[in-house]
């Protein structure tokens, strides 16, 4: 049944709930924290590495730090006076997470080594089954799957035949020495443009393999001396005053209008960016070939204060013809130049469309997820899906991604899912999840919007479907915090 109204509790709280949370990142341990908050203590927390941590625990290539500020890229309720920078290195963000899952109780509370494998929904509740053969049974489930960690490999020819050391950016081989090797690195997103900034001045040769430019917003990234931390320390609230301060800002200065392509902002950051190169690189043959041709913002926009004048270093050199194969020691391009090297770095992203995938998840009658997302994800206000109750997703398909604080979607989330949650623990109803009349409306009203957005002015990118629609929220960000405020219960199936 759907209702438009909360339906009457029955006089007493469930007290039975157990809750199965999948992945111990940024949003697993969030998850743990807001349900011992909410006094639901029985929950399971597994992780199929083996330790806690998400992307900041695979991905540790030099140089790599988070592209949205410290004190936004935080959990509002746990503050951190020791942020090194304004934007702090992953190792910082790493060793964030850890300590606030050791002062919330949660490490002990994490399997590791456990991968699910299958998760079905029978006889109203969920059996996940894990590859060590072990299992467990829950009424809830949490997704905390995240989004970029299946690296995604490029299918170049002969790739298996280079002599030298290759490995996906994800995948970092810190056993490997940098020190006068020729490094090449395929790609141009976040990562390729860190690592580039971060070796060029410890290689001998560094050659960057471009297929698309990209467009760079200049940031300053200022250390936090000694006092401002202290200060810090002292007065807390001043951190939530910098965040607040922040979010309001990013939010009216970016991902406000992102939804319109021709708003005057987004003109201002095109401009900007534009400025970033004419201003920055000398040569004007290679200006010209790290100049995108089409709008800034159109793919993730790239956020560094050293791209630039590392891909002008002496030992630096910008390869733009397409790669035709990989030789034994080396890249052979189109024009049939071979660039020789010892080191392939594969900087070429994730599959962004695996999700919960490869697991196998089955709901309500046998449904099967895989079938449900042939053509493409999607998940009602990216958290639920039809025929699938009581689990659900943080960061899931179709919510804001890209230059965004995820960490801020997703408390908005978990506070929406316990709203949900709440009508089963009072008893109002066993199951609960969207309706498929709901998510076709959402997906219809989605797509429209997404036309005008500026993702869809004219690039490819990881943000498209097949269908070269944008999948990401194509609304403001002022409209996503408002949705998240109150679910609308007459969109959900009860039972």
């Amino acid at each position: 049944m759907t209702t438009d109204t909360r339906p009457t509790p029955a006089d007493s709280d469930r007290s039975d709930l157990r809750f199965i949370i999948i992945g111990a990142g940024m949003a697993g341990i969030l998850s743990a924290i807001k349900l011992r908050e909410a006094g639901l203590d029985d929950f399971a927390i597994y992780e199929k590495a083996d330790r806690l941590g998400g992307t900041w625990r695979e991905n540790t290539y030099p140089g790599i730090a988070c592209d949205v500020p410290s004190h936004l890229y935080s959990y509002s309720f746990a503050a951190n006076p020791e942020w090194s920078h304004r934007f702090s290195p992953g190792s910082e963000i790493q060793a964030y997470f850890e300590d606030i899952a050791r002062r919330y109780g949660v490490y002990s509370r994490i399997q590791t080594g456990k991968e699910v494998t299958r998760c079905a929904f029978e006889d109203g509740r969920w059996k996940l089954e894990m590859a060590d053969g072990t299992t467990d049974v829950g009424d809830f489930v949490i997704a905390a799957t995240g989004v970029l960690h299946h690296p995604a490999y490029p299918d170049f020819d002969g790739l298996d035949d280079f002599e030298g050391t290759t490995f996906h950016s994800a995948r970092w081989d810190h056993s490997v020495p940098l020190a006068g090797k020729r490094v090449g690195v395929v790609g141009t997103g976040s990562s390729a443009i860190q690592i580039v900034a971060a070796l060029v001045d410890q290689v001998a040769e560094l050659s960057l393999f471009q297929r698309t430019a990209q467009w760079v917003m200049p940031i300053e990234n200022p250390a936090y001396s000694q006092e401002e931390k202290a200060e810090f320390r002292r007065h807390p609230e001043a951190m939530g005053a910098i965040r607040a301060e922040i979010s309001r800002a990013f939010i009216d200065g970016f991902a406000n209008v992102l939804v319109d392509a021709e708003s005057p902002v987004m003109q201002a950051i095109h401009t900007t960016c534009e400025a970033n190169l004419e201003n920055s690189v000398k040569d004007p043959e290679l200006r010209e070939r790290l100049r995108p041709d089409y709008r800034a913002a159109c793919k993730r926009l790239i956020m560094s204060d050293g791209f630039y004048q590392a891909i002008q270093r002496p030992n630096a050199k910008l390869v733009t013809e397409g790669i035709d194969r990989i030789e034994k020691s080396g890249v052979r391009t189109r024009d049939g130049q071979l660039h020789e090297l010892d080191l392939l770095i594969l900087a070429t992203g994730f599959r962004v469309d695996r999700f919960m995938r490869p697991m196998e998840v089955v709901g309500r009658n046998g449904t099967r997820l895989e079938d449900v997302w042939q053509e493409t994800p999607s998940a009602y206000m990216a958290i639920s899906i039809p025929d699938f109750p009581n689990l659900f997703m943080l960061n899931g398909p179709n919510g804001p991604v890209g230059n965004f604080s995820l960490i801020e979607i997703a408390e908005m989330q978990f506070s929406y899912i316990m709203q949900l949650v709440e009508l089963v623990r009072s008893r109002c109803c066993n199951q609960v999840s969207a309706s498929r009349a709901a998510l076709e409306r959402f997906n219809a009203e989605r797509k429209q919007a997404a036309k005008t957005t500026i993702w869809a002015s004219g690039c490819k990118s990881w943000y498209l479907d097949d269908d070269g629609l944008p999948t990401a929220w194509p609304w403001t960000f002022d409209r996503f915090r408002e949705e998240m405020a109150k679910p609308r219960l007459s969109e959900f199936e009860m039972r």
